[in-house]
């Protein structure tokens, strides 16, 4: 097993990013199931998008602008037609057929992408207390499954979770070089610009499901772009210019917990007892993940 630099100690603002990042994430997966029958899925992505750039790009005004180099924007680029673009329609997508903790739950299989990832393209290594804290969250992930199995598991919806984790690993994992040199802020409002320009072909559907959607489900639309999306990927950029991908990508693990979570308090949905020991190893393995390995003193160290 590959050995990586202990980790850094995480600063209040980093910690302070990343509990934003994770309760808007949550959120999230219950404002699509909400608003999701007045909207389909390419259109609801195209209406979040557009509302996460132009706030995006106010928070550039005044700032100095870094040019990216050819390569870093290819890495932009296949980030935000990636993460921006196909993970949210990917997502909206499987909600319409699956429940919100479901969808949390499948869709987080992504942090174990993203630390295998890491460990390998990004060379960050996987340290052993990454991998035993995977393992225990993603087992809490499992326990969470078979908790909540009661809800109507449909295949296709199943197929578009899964495409999303998928999406959501490839764009951690493309992001992260680019936020070496460039700005979290410009790295953010570029990959959710582009996002949105991916998303384009949907305008007709938009239009349409805006004519006729209620007041509430537009509202929560602006939601979905303002908090999880120009809030959220912010908070999430700046957390991830400061610490591993693979050891930033445990922590959303604390997701499907939180949305289930979420569920009971909007839509009364009671988490059954394997639910509930679920979410209890998923906080436990984010634990385990951020332990740092034990540094060897030699000897003659310990003699003076």
């Amino acid at each position: 097993m590959t050995m990586a630099p202990p980790a850094r100690a995480l600063t209040p603002l980093v910690i302070a990013a990343i509990t934003v990042t994770v309760l808007a994430w949550a959120s999230a997966f219950i404002v699509i199931r909400g608003v999701g029958e007045h909207f389909g899925g390419g259109s609801l992505a195209l209406g979040r998008l557009a509302v996460g750039a132009v706030l995006l790009s106010l928070v550039l005004i005044g700032r100095v602008w870094v040019r990216p180099t050819a390569r870093e924007w290819v890495q932009i680029a296949s980030y935000g037609v990636i993460w921006f673009g196909f993970y949210n329609v990917a997502l909206n997508i499987a909600e319409q057929t699956l429940d919100a903790g479901t969808t949390a739950m499948i869709v987080n299989i992504g942090p174990i992408l993203i630390a295998l990832g890491a460990g390998v393209f990004l060379r960050e290594g996987i340290p052993k207390w990454l991998a035993i804290g995977a393992a225990i969250a993603f087992g809490g992930v499992i326990l969470i499954g078979i908790g909540t199995g009661g809800a109507r598991i449909d295949g296709a919806g199943v197929a578009w979770a899964l495409a999303a984790a998928v999406g959501y690993a490839a764009g951690v994992l493309l992001q992260k070089p680019t936020l070496r040199r460039l700005p979290n802020r410009q790295v953010t409002f570029l990959g959710c610009a582009i996002g949105l320009i991916s998303c384009l072909p949907f305008t007709g559907s938009l239009l349409a499901d805006l004519a006729v959607a209620p007041i509430e489900s537009i509202l929560g639309m602006v939601y979905l772009g303002a908090v999880p999306t120009a809030l959220a990927f912010s908070t999430w950029a700046y957390a991830l210019s400061r610490m591993p991908a693979g050891q930033l990508g445990v922590s959303t693990y604390l997701v499907p917990p939180l949305a289930i979570l979420f569920g009971f308090l909007v839509f009364s949905e009671v988490p059954v007892p394997l639910a509930i020991a679920g979410g209890v190893l998923c906080l436990a393995g984010v634990a385990v993940s951020r332990r740092k390995p034990r540094v060897s003193v030699p000897a003659e160290s310990l003699a003076e």
